[in-house]
């Protein structure tokens, strides 16, 4: 936060700063490093954005502060609730770009889906937000700033124990979150830091379309639930609907979800399958599907396909998919179906898209293929 060049530096956003950052920021200040505790309370467990409210710190301090940065959340360019209470927010960051965040509420839990791109680095076919091409990665705070957001929204401050609307996170809207690993992780440890946002890890799950290199890091590194998008049983038709898996093929896949850290028969790995009429659906498939999960610890999500204009997918009956719910649970695997939400406000699952555009996209992929190929931390 120090001047150069006798230009004073633009305000330093602090939300998504990991707290080493923050205190190395407060000590900048010339403050004592106590002081970043203080503030982190202030921002992650009482969610406060002017620093004038945060009353335990000196006013000296607050100036300082007000000065040098700032606490922000996203924009929101739109807000929709759907006749069954799901919620969406288009959300607007600082550059303009857009991204949607949902939040579905059910009577024992309440879900907030967050994007972690810009548009997505992937083309899955059978999903609207892939149509969508990339435009950037979003930081940790822009992250973060989505479930802050949503606190704000369902007066959800100062950090509730018991009682919260919002109890589960999944990085499961636009983008595809480990190709944005660094940030992520980063935004994930802070909400389930004890003494800010305090997420239980148990309630945040990480779904992925398949990036092998870093699975066994996000487990060792983030211990989040792990729910990854299958939606097929042989290579061709997922190479189709999932084209990742020309890269990283099923055999692959599956070996790094066995060997996904902490999965067990307590804590198992969510296959999400959307069922899509003549191309997945058949009961060969749900018992191929049943074959190829036998030794992984797993459960089975099945999605009715959202239709949106343009595709050239139906879903499959509703026959079809309870006998092929049926067909699973009858070799041992629970299947449930989920009932989509949201759908009249284009919220529900494979719906989400922004209007932002293209930018960058070689540089951004660039970083991604670096980030997949460095080492796990030790």
């Amino acid at each position: 936060m120090s001047e150069e060049s006798g230009h004073a530096p633009a305000p330093r956003e602090l939300i998504g700063l990991p707290y080493d950052a923050l205190e190395a920021a407060v000590i900048e200040l010339d403050e004592p490093k106590f002081r970043a505790k203080q503030l982190w309370h202030w921002l992650y467990h009482r969610g406060a954005t002017d620093f004038a409210e945060m009353s335990s710190l000196s006013k000296t301090f607050r100036e300082k502060l007000a000065q040098h940065a700032v606490v922000s959340r996203p924009g929101v360019s739109s807000h929709h609730v759907s006749t069954d209470g799901t919620q969406k927010w288009l959300l607007r960051f600082a550059d303009g770009n857009e991204a949607e965040m949902v939040f579905i509420p059910e009577e024992d839990r309440g879900t907030l889906c967050v994007s972690s791109q810009v548009g997505c680095t992937l083309t899955c076919s059978f999903c609207h937000t892939g149509t969508q091409r990339l435009v950037r990665n979003l930081s940790a705070g822009e992250v973060l700033g989505q479930i802050m957001l949503a606190r704000d929204t369902l007066g959800e401050w100062p950090s509730p124990k018991e009682g919260r609307r919002l109890t589960n996170i999944v990085m499961m809207g636009m983008g595809e979150p480990l190709y944005n690993y660094d940030n992520v992780a980063t935004a994930l440890k802070i909400a389930t830091d004890s003494h800010g946002l305090a997420f239980s890890r148990r309630r945040i799950t990480l779904s992925t379309s398949g990036v092998v290199p870093m699975m066994q890091r996000c487990g060792e590194e983030i211990g989040v639930n792990l729910a990854v998008s299958l939606h097929a049983t042989d290579d061709e038709t997922r190479n189709e609907l999932v084209p990742l898996n020309k890269k990283y093929p099923l055999k692959d896949l599956l070996e790094a979800c066995r060997t996904y850290p902490g999965v067990h028969n307590a804590r198992r790995i969510t296959f999400e399958y959307v069922m899509i009429d003549g191309v997945n659906d058949s009961l060969e498939e749900a018992e191929r599907l049943a074959e190829l999960l036998r030794d992984i610890p797993a459960k089975i999500n099945l999605i009715p396909f959202n239709p949106w204009p343009g595709t050239k997918y139906e879903c499959s009956s509703w026959e079809a998919i309870e006998a092929f719910s049926d067909r699973l649970a009858e070799l041992g695997y629970s299947a449930p179906v989920r009932t989509p939400r949201g759908r009249d406000i284009n919220a529900a699952c494979g719906q989400l898209k922004s209007d932002s555009q293209k930018k960058r996209r070689s540089q951004i992929l660039k970083e991604q293929r670096e980030q997949a190929a460095a080492p796990a931390s030790t």
